[in-house]
């Protein structure tokens, strides 16, 4: 079962307390710079964690606006769109609300000064985000979103980011090993993923959101003795949690 460190308390949580109660993930994201598409990120991957578990997730972004930048921006990286807060009710069976924030972002979400709208506030266990920038010189155009995907998922949700040359390619290398390795491996006979492999990872995410620790068991997995198929079937698994389109270059030339 996924359990999350709730900010205010500092005590952990059931993500999904109540079995198949429907869960409602609230991304509190400013503006639309790097620390905000790292908020919905974040948001991403957790409800892909719950839906993983069967619960069942609805997915809200929450502040003033229409945000197009940030949606575009989050499309871009791959994440899920995300349903407008402020019409939202209560969904039906609703059992929890965690709220992914940036900082103090959420308040700002809700409209700074002395009036803030209640509405928009973070509601339920709230799962914090440490800030993310890029390096003086901005992420390079043309870069692949996913590998910027990736380097915003390489370290801990709460310890800060700097998307700098050196994490870009750090993550750009990993990314093109990886397809190639998974698409080398999909040409051998598949075989199920050992339940050893699978617990770790599930684990790993399931303990407080671990990413770098789910990418950690990947990186074992990549050197290991397993079988080519086994190897396959373990990255196409953990992809679905990660959405860095790891199989992507299946049916390419060797």
């Amino acid at each position: 079962m996924l359990r999350i460190i709730d900010a205010r308390t500092g005590e952990p949580v059931d993500a999904a307390p109540a079995r198949r109660g429907l869960t409602r993930v609230e991304a509190h994201a400013v503006g639309h710079d790097t620390t905000a598409l790292r908020v919905l990120l974040v948001a991403d991957v957790l409800v892909r964690a719950l839906e993983l578990g069967g619960t069942p997730v609805w997915a809200l972004l929450s502040g003033r606006g229409e945000h197009p930048e940030l949606r575009t921006g989050a499309a871009a990286l791959g994440i899920r769109p995300f349903e407008d807060n402020r019409a939202s009710g209560t969904g039906l069976g609703e059992a929890q609300v965690l709220s992914v924030v940036g900082g103090t972002d959420a308040q700002d979400a809700a409209g700074t000064g002395t009036d803030p709208d209640p509405a928009l506030l973070p509601r339920g266990v709230r799962v914090s985000v440490a800030p993310a920038d890029p390096a003086a010189t901005g992420i390079p155009e043309g870069t692949d979103p996913t590998v910027v995907r990736l380097a915003l998922l390489s370290l801990s949700r709460t310890a800060p980011v700097r998307l700098d040359a050196d994490a870009l390619e750090e993550a750009r290398g990993t990314l093109v090993r990886w397809r190639r390795a998974v698409a080398d491996w999909a040409r051998q006979p598949s075989r199920a993923i050992p339940e050893d492999v699978r617990g770790e990872l599930r684990a790993a995410w399931e303990n407080d959101l671990d990413v770098p620790g789910v990418l950690q068991v990947l990186r074992r997995v990549e050197t290991s003795e397993l079988a080519e198929g086994a190897r396959f079937e373990t990255y196409a698994y953990a992809d679905r949690l990660l959405g860095l389109e790891l199989t992507r270059d299946l049916g390419a030339p060797a």
